[in-house]
């Protein structure tokens, strides 16, 4: 039985000024419904996830501000960074971690700058929404074997489909300069390419 994380709830003391800062970041609107004075839930995603948020009135007991570590996965964290900048997120410089494993409580462990050797799984950024609700954006290019059935490839957005394609093409171009040659087969080597990069499995050489 398949069990996909729908929805996480992050609590907050004004769900307006909540609602506005999430909208700022590009996060779409799918539910604001309320049923009297005493409960209103509201329901945003952000681009490219599958799982959502809400939050509201009467919604958790949680105290505003508790939700920490939520983590977003992003392809290009620098480029993360500076769209979050954009939209006024106020997101920390990028990071890396002292012990090369996050994830650490608060702003313990963090290196600045991204990891030298820019391994997947391993450069950060965090924000925080008005209430100091934690967000954690993680960049993740390639995924460890077992994450990803490779017989159900999916991306969840055009831009995620893209930069799959653009790590794809880059790679091909330095498999032709090993081979010496062209190749007339380069969409069925992109997809096997893409294909095995999200599953996490050996990449073709």
């Amino acid at each position: 039985m398949d069990m996909k994380l729908e929805v996480v709830v992050v609590p907050v003391s004004d769900v307006d000024r909540s609602k506005t800062f999430y909208t700022a970041l590009g996060w779409r609107l799918d539910a604001d419904v309320a049923t009297g004075e005493t409960f209103r839930v509201v329901q945003m995603t952000p681009p490219g996830s599958p799982a959502s948020v809400i939050f509201g009135t009467s919604v958790t007991s949680q105290a505003p501000g508790s939700a920490q570590g939520l983590h977003l996965v992003v392809d290009d964290i620098d480029a993360a960074y500076a769209e979050l900048k954009r939209r006024g997120a106020d997101p920390s410089e990028v990071f890396h971690d002292a012990g090369g494993i996050f994830h650490h409580a608060g702003t313990a462990g963090r290196v600045p700058g991204a990891d030298p050797e820019r391994h997947s799984y391993a450069s950060f950024l965090s924000f925080a929404d008005p209430d100091g609700n934690g967000w954690v954006l993680q960049e993740i290019t390639t995924r460890l074997p077992g994450r990803v059935d490779p017989a159900a490839t999916t991306f969840a957005s055009t831009q995620d489909l893209a930069a799959a394609m653009r790590r794809a093409a880059a790679a091909h171009g330095q498999h032709e300069a090993r081979t010496g040659a062209e190749d007339p087969d380069w969409p069925d080597w992109y997809a096997d390419y893409m294909v095995r990069e999200q599953a996490g499995i050996e990449l073709p050489q």
